[in-house]
């Protein structure tokens, strides 16, 4: 599926001489068949990890502030959530 997609963009880089052997070994035992292959997907998979655990981080800390918000914030309580806390109430103090 790889072959299918057109590939128009080139990203070109120096590396030490120490560098390319160490990846051109790694790609060897990898069994990647050439050495474009290996630095792609290996290359991905890494910035995948990053942005998966960048992106968590920052569900976490929004996630965080809402719910700190909500707790200790200086908000009134809508009219519903007021109605529905004293529905709630009246049936507790009737049993």
């Amino acid at each position: 599926m790889e072959s299918q997609i057109n590939k128009d963009e080139r990203i070109e880089i120096r590396v030490s001489s120490q560098d390319k052997r160490i990846f051109k070994r790694a790609q060897e035992l990898s069994g990647d068949k050439t050495f474009s292959s290996f630095i792609i997907r290996v290359v991905r998979m890494q910035a995948e990890s990053i942005i998966s655990e960048k992106e968590r981080i920052l569900a976490s800390n929004r996630d965080r502030k809402v719910f700190f918000d909500a707790v200790f914030g200086n908000q009134e309580p809508n009219k519903n959530l007021a109605t529905a806390a004293r529905r709630y109430k009246s049936k507790i103090t009737s049993k």
